[in-house]
């Protein structure tokens, strides 16, 4: 296919990943299951030109925004509190997992070298950290959950692409140190994360000077695949780099950021980060069909997939159920044997919590990259990118169509069911609103008594009487506010209706417009987000 080609595939998979949103909305699909739907539909007609994932590429293409976007947004606080369990699924479920799957497929495939065995293990063993972000948005569930799901995805593709690294090279030369192996693990993990926080301040010290959003936007884009890139070319973990350069930024990012850089990268991001997510899920689908080529090379095609059937459903069930048997003995273990844990922590999860942690362990395009890269002489090579190929459309299909169903079934998607130590919005509102009205104040204050900005005074003085008033009594006040805002948006409704007349007439010239009009939006986001409604 030409490079035109390619551009105008890409297009019309842009065009179809609308159409698929739309239908996983209607349907109430998680959209990850969508798109990897639509990708097989698509790779099952015959006029659709045949496509590969060039693993590389993939790699490198979509990895290092989608993880520093998670990590952006990661609240470092809560990450930290709980890294001694994020460790445990990033480091010992995948390790854990791999060797399950390991001696599950030596059994069922015994004609499959050890080393190679090892290899499908580390390769399915690690949850997608783009999965995870597609199925878990939108699912109402327990803080901690969260933190704890999506920490561990940003983490344990590091820990899966060492251990594959690990057992490709034992496969290939015959030979494994496991000392060697540790102070690799090691160098590879501690190497990243040093990369990644001097690329972080160093990013953040351009972007301080960069006063122009747009350079800005683009810098914080480059940032992404620099801390990947540089960091793999070094020898060390290109994940871990922008992990931990995705820290920095996300916690420095609101002294150092302006705030119209801020509000245009925030919605620049998000586009960025919804185009990525959706191809990688298509295009997931999409190879399904290099995947039976691969297959029909050696004879049978889907017949030889067929034939394998039993085999890879014994190794998807080791996937799924590994991660079950590692969970519960990894969390209440510890608390049996070591006192310090019980103290740090006097009411150990529930049973249902730890039922979904387990069943939210859905793989990705770092599953079938790693597939995709092994060397043509491998050993069970096509086995393995089959079972790989039958472990991502099991757990995205399966796990993510039924996670959110499970979790309304447990009682763990209603609201308050983990109550924060924190203020909540209304009362940081009613603080926030007070500092304002004192920095007011002492502005206002002439020697004399009187006032020199009256109105001001006045208009931030109502504020912080509002917002102390609705935190005091938020529930007996909340219809009264959402029926403010909804006059609000009348007026704002109102304002922008006369200013598109204005333009229409020649009365205003278009830089006027597109001033108000901005005004006008701010607003509108600003009031429908206060009443709940999306944005």
């Amino acid at each position: 296919m030409s490079l035109a080609g390619r551009f105008e595939l890409v297009l019309c998979l842009l065009a179809v990943i609308i159409v698929l949103e739309l239908v996983a909305r209607r349907l109430r699909l998680p959209p990850a299951a969508a798109f990897v739907l639509g990708g097989i539909a698509l790779a099952l007609i015959p006029q659709t030109p045949p496509l590969e994932l060039d693993p590389d590429l993939a790699l490198v293409l979509f990895l290092p925004p989608l993880i520093m976007s998670s990590a952006w947004f990661t609240v470092w606080r809560e990450f930290r509190a709980n890294l001694r369990i994020i460790l445990q699924l990033a480091v010992g479920a995948v390790a854990f997992t791999t060797l399950v799957v390991g001696v599950v497929a030596h059994l069922v495939v015994p004609a499959l070298p050890w080393a190679a065995c090892f290899a499908l293990g580390a390769i399915v063993s690690p949850p997608d950290a783009v999965a995870a972000k597609a199925v878990l948005q939108g699912l109402r569930l327990p803080r901690r959950v969260v933190v704890l799901l999506e920490g561990e995805s940003l983490v344990n593709d590091a820990s899966g692409l060492v251990l594959f690294r690990l057992a490709v090279a034992a496969s290939l030369t015959g030979t494994f140190n496991a000392g060697e192996a540790a102070l690799s693990f090691a160098g590879l993990a501690i190497g990243g994360t040093l990369a990644g926080v001097a690329f972080g301040f160093a990013a953040l010290w351009v972007l301080r000077r960069l006063r122009d959003p747009t350079l800005a936007i683009i810098g914080s884009l480059l940032t992404a695949w620099a801390s990947y890139i540089v960091a793999d070319e070094a020898g060390v973990s290109g994940v871990l780099s922008t992990v931990a350069c995705g820290l920095v930024m996300g916690w420095q990012q609101h002294s150092v950021l302006t705030a119209t850089t801020r509000t245009h990268a925030r919605v620049v991001w998000q586009v960025v980060v919804f185009i990525l997510e959706s191809l990688v899920f298509i295009l997931i689908g999409l190879s399904l069909r290099a995947v039976l080529s691969r297959l029909g090379a050696q004879g049978g095609g889907a017949a030889a997939a067929l034939a394998l059937l039993p085999a890879m459903a014994a190794v998807v069930a080791a996937v799924i159920l590994s991660r079950f048997a590692w969970i519960f003995p990894a969390v209440y273990l510890p608390r049996w044997l070591v006192p310090a844990v019980r103290r740090l922590e006097p009411i150990p999860p529930p049973a249902a919590v730890l039922v979904v942690m387990s069943w939210a362990g859905m793989r990705g395009v770092v599953s079938l990259a790693a597939a995709l890269a092994l060397p043509a002489q491998f050993p069970g090579r096509d086995f393995i990118l089959v079972t790989t190929f039958a472990v991502i459309l099991t757990t995205v299909l399966v796990q993510g169509a039924t996670l959110a169903p499970m979790i309304l079934s447990l009682g763990l998607g209603k609201p308050g069911a983990m109550p924060s130590k924190t203020l909540s919005e209304s009362a940081a509102r009613a603080r926030m609103a007070a500092k304002q009205l004192s920095a007011v104040e002492a502005r206002s204050l002439n020697p004399d008594g009187t006032q020199r900005h009256p109105r001001l005074l006045e208009q931030y003085g109502y504020r912080a009487r509002a917002a102390s008033r609705f935190s005091e009594a938020e529930a007996s006040l909340l219809e009264h506010r959402n029926e403010h805002f909804s006059v609000v948006l009348d007026a704002i409704a109102a304002g922008r209706s006369e200013l598109l007349r204005l333009h229409r007439a020649g009365e205003i010239h278009d830089s006027v417009l597109h001033t108000l009009e901005q005004e006008l939006d701010l607003e509108e986001m600003s009031a429908r987000r206060l009443i709940g409604e999306e944005i």
